[in-house]
């Protein structure tokens, strides 16, 4: 009988049902959509921000070269964890003696850390033994130092304390920054050419700005001989943006669901307001305050629940969109998330339902069925 009631008061008054599942339903939809991306956006944010390059450096004291082992015990720390560039740097001279930077790096692990470089070929090991053989060692030039080294873009020679080594441009790097007046070539190269080891090394690290600053203090503890400094730059865009976006999703979430709960309020004391004579005969047969209020219970709670259920199917719709339009990749639906958005719901309108349950307990059965 009491399921029966509760439907029949549902398809009796559809219009009061339909507004108030319609609140319910944009609520959840709209938290599930929140808490999914909550979850996902940091990790997604975080792999945007590697785009950007390091967000950890490790350069020598006093500005001297790093041990040669260096790079394999950042390697043994970082485990995984990151992406490691080791650079070296000299100044040499070109064969008309204008001074120019040169730096020796792992093309490959640049290519992965340092994305945001323009770049308009990188050296490949085949173009590197098809260089060597006919022109020169494979160099990537910086826009600016093009000019300098090679104005016309072909095969150019560098000296270094006595040793000099034929390069050819195999591309040209534009990042607006020191990159665009340095020569790169292979890591291999350069130490064979001027015997000086990495200097620096470039880390970046997954994870959030604890687990970072972790790898940090490992490495310092790991490698006394270099000196270990986070980017700010980055790392504080980072935690910028992320916590932004935290309290952005939370305020949305909390701002639409406040809404829905006065939506869901307001359409409860008219449901009261319209059946006050159904109470008033109810009432006068027997039925308790205790059982009005649980039947008027019941009726805010599968409201809820209805609601619940539809919206967190469309939140998981709109998240997968959200990430597909913003980060280009997919939010996983995650199902542990629909106990909360259920739970929630009903409390939502249990809470919204404690004012008309008060009235309830106003409804006088002689004074309604008289007319007053």
């Amino acid at each position: 009988m009491f399921v029966r009631m509760l439907l029949r008061a549902a398809v009796l008054r559809r219009g009061r049902a339909a507004s108030a599942l319609f609140a319910m339903i944009v609520a959840a939809a709209v938290a599930t959509a929140m808490l999914n991306l909550y979850v996902d956006v940091q990790a997604k944010l975080r792999h945007e921000f590697r785009n950007y390059g390091a967000n950890i450096i490790l350069v020598g004291k006093d500005g001297a070269s790093l041990p040669a082992e260096t790079s394999a015990q950042v390697e043994s720390v970082v485990a995984g964890r990151g992406i490691v560039a080791p650079f070296a740097m000299v100044v040499a001279k070109t064969s008309d003696g204008q001074p120019v930077v040169v730096a020796g790096a792992d093309f490959d692990r640049v290519r992965q850390l340092d994305k945001w470089w323009s770049v308009s070929a990188w050296p490949t090991p085949t173009s590197r033994a098809k260089n060597v053989a006919e022109m020169g060692h494979p160099a990537l030039v910086g826009v600016r130092a093009l000019s300098i080294v090679s104005p016309k873009n072909r095969p150019f020679e560098l000296n270094f304390q006595g040793h000099s080594i034929q390069l050819a441009p195999a591309g040209t790097v534009q990042t607006g920054a020191a990159e665009d007046s340095r020569v790169y070539l292979s890591l291999s190269d350069f130490v064979a050419w001027t015997g000086v080891q990495p200097a620096t090394i470039e880390v970046g690290a997954n994870g959030s700005a604890d687990e970072v600053a972790a790898i940090m203090q490992q490495l310092s503890r790991a490698i006394p001989a270099a000196d270990v400094r986070p980017v700010r730059q980055i790392m504080e865009g980072e935690a910028r943006v992320l916590g932004k976006t935290r309290a952005t999703l939370l305020a949305a979430a909390a701002l639409i669901i406040l809404t829905a709960a006065l939506c869901v309020l307001s359409t409860l004391m008219g449901w009261v307001f319209d059946r006050r004579r159904d109470f008033a005969i109810m009432k006068a047969l027997g039925a308790s305050d205790r059982l009005l209020n649980g039947f008027f219970a019941a009726e805010a709670a599968a409201l809820g629940a209805m609601g619940a259920v539809i919206g967190f199917v469309i939140g998981i719709g709109i998240a997968a969109w959200i990430g597909r339009a913003n980060f280009h990749a997919p939010v996983v639906p995650r199902l542990s998330v629909l106990p909360f958005i259920l739970v929630g719901s009903m409390i939502v309108t249990l809470l919204s339902a404690i004012v008309p349950i008060s009235l309830l307990r106003r409804v006088q059965p002689a004074v309604i069925l008289r007319g007053e």
